[in-house]
C-alpha cells in the first residue's frame, strides 16, 4: 500500500493537549499550519496543579480565551512551618487568578479547534521514527500520523521527552487535595491565598482559594538525580526517595490538620513530579522539539510551570509553523532561562535559610520582589540580580 495511503499527513503534530500543546496548536494553527493534538486522555480532565494564574500567564493568554477565575487574589498570608504568621496585601492589584485545570484546560481545547487545530482525544502515541522530512507518529490502535514536525508537550515523564533525550537536575514531588467547604470558611479565606514554608528544606505548602473549593497541598526535592527510569535507580537511591516521600506526605497531612481541613472528604488527593532541566539539555531532536513539562521548564523555586507551558507552546507553535527550529531553542534560551535562573538563585536561598527567607518577604523591598514575580512584571529576572537582592541572596547562602 502506497505510504500516503496509509498514513495521514500533517504540517503539525502536537502530542500533549495541556496548556503548552494547545498553545502550540493554536498558535500553529493561526499561522496557517495543518495541525493535530493526540491527547491520551479526554478534555474536561482533572489534573494535580495548584491553578494559580500569574500575570506572565495571563499575558501569554492574551484575549485567546475568557480565563474562569474563581477568585482573584490580593492578599497573601506567609507562616514559617506554621509559625510567625504575617499577611501582605496588595489592595486593588490582582496578584493571581485562581482556576481549576479541567476548566481551563477545556478552554484551551476549545481555542485551539476554533484556531482549526484538530483535536483528537483519547489516543495514546507509542513510538515516533524519524525520517528525512517528516516524523511517524505509532499510535496504539495501530494507525500512523505524519508531521513534518514534532511537538512534544506530553509531560516531563511522556515519551517526547525521552525521544528528545532532555535532561532533569530538580525532581520534586507535589502532593495536593482538592477540599469542599462550608461557606464561612470560603468567606474567611475569599480574595487571599496562604503560602507555608515547610520544614523540609526547600518545601513550602499552599492554600488557595476556589470558591467553594479549597486546594491545598506542598512539595518538595525528591531527589537531584533525574533522567534516570525506576528501574534504573540503584536500591539504595530509592530507599532515600521513599523516605523523601514520607517526610512529604507527613507535611501534607499536619498541614491539613493545622488548618482545620482534615474532617473533609477531598475531591481529589493525588500527587505528581515536577522536573526541572537542567542548563545543557536539549529541546530539541531532528524534527521534534518539547515544551512546557515536557522540555522541564518550569520556575525552580516555586515550580510554576504553567506560564512557561504558555510562553514555550507558543514559541514551539510558531517555530513549527514557520519551520525555524533552531530559532526555537534560541528563544527559550533568551526569554525563558533568565527567570529559570533567577528562581534558582531565590531556592538556593531559601533552602539555606528560610527562616531568615521568610523575614526578609514581610519587608517592603521583599515584598516587592514578589508581588513583582505573581504580576510578572517585566525585568523580574534582572531585578534579582541588583546589588542589594544578590547581597541580600548572598548572605542566606
Amino acid at each position: 500500500m502506497p505510504y500516503a495511503a496509509r498514513v495521514t499527513a500533517y504540517d503539525v503534530a502536537v502530542v500533549g493537549a495541556g496548556p503548552a500543546g494547545l498553545s502550540a496548536a493554536h498558535t500553529a494553527a493561526r499561522a496557517g499550519a495543518n495541525v493535530i493534538v493526540l491527547e491520551r486522555a479526554e478534555h474536561p480532565r482533572y489534573k494535580t496543579c495548584g491553578g494559580g494564574l500569574i500575570g506572565l500567564s495571563l499575558a501569554a493568554l492574551g484575549d485567546r480565551i475568557e480565563v474562569p477565575a474563581h477568585d482573584h487574589i490580593d492578599a497573601v498570608t506567609f507562616t514559617h512551618d506554621g509559625r510567625r504568621e504575617f499577611t501582605r496585601r496588595d489592595p486593588g492589584r490582582t496578584l493571581v487568578s485562581m482556576v481549576r485545570r479541567e476548566e481551563f484546560d477545556d478552554r484551551l481545547r476549545a481555542a485551539a479547534a476554533a484556531a482549526g487545530a484538530e483535536i483528537r482525544q483519547r489516543v495514546t502515541v507509542r513510538a515516533l521514527e524519524q525520517e528525512t522530512d517528516r516524523v511517524r507518529v505509532r499510535l496504539a490502535d495501530g494507525s500512523e500520523v505524519a508531521a513534518a514536525v514534532v511537538v512534544g508537550a506530553d509531560g516531563s515523564s511522556g515519551i517526547t521527552a525521552r525521544h528528545v533525550g532532555v535532561e532533569y537536575g530538580q525532581v520534586d514531588l507535589g502532593l495536593e487535595v482538592e477540599l469542599p467547604v462550608p461557606r464561612d470558611m470560603q468567606g474567611r479565606w475569599r480574595g487571599r491565598l496562604l503560602i507555608d514554608w515547610g520544614p523540609i528544606p526547600g518545601s513550602y505548602g499552599w492554600l488557595f482559594p476556589k470558591g467553594d473549593v479549597f486546594t491545598v497541598g506542598v512539595i518538595a526535592a525528591r531527589g537531584s538525580v533525574s533522567a534516570r527510569s525506576a528501574a534504573q535507580r540503584s536500591p539504595a537511591v530509592a530507599n532515600e526517595d521513599r523516605s523523601r516521600g514520607d517526610d512529604t506526605r507527613a507535611y501534607l497531612r499536619r498541614f491539613v490538620d493545622r488548618l482545620g481541613l482534615s474532617g473533609i472528604e477531598p475531591v481529589h488527593d493525588s500527587g505528581h513530579l515536577t522536573r526541572c532541566r537542567t542548563d545543557a539539555s536539549p529541546l530539541r531532536n531532528g524534527r521534534v522539539i518539547v515544551a512546557g513539562d515536557a522540555a522541564g521548564l518550569l520556575e525552580p523555586w516555586t515550580r510554576e510551570g504553567i506560564s512557561f507551558a504558555l510562553r514555550s507552546g507558543a514559541l514551539a507553535g510558531a517555530a513549527a509553523a514557520g519551520g525555524d527550529l533552531d530559532g526555537y531553542v534560541t528563544a527559550v534560551h533568551e526569554q525563558l532561562m533568565p527567570s529559570m535562573q533567577a528562581g534558582r538563585d531565590l531556592l538556593a536561598a531559601f533552602s539555606r535559610r528560610p527562616g531568615v527567607f521568610h523575614t526578609l518577604l514581610g519587608t517592603p523591598p521583599g515584598w516587592q520582589v514578589f508581588t513583582r514575580f505573581c504580576r510578572g512584571e517585566p525585568g523580574f529576572d534582572r531585578l534579582v540580580q541588583r546589588r542589594p537582592v544578590r547581597a541580600a541572596l548572598s548572605m542566606l547562602r
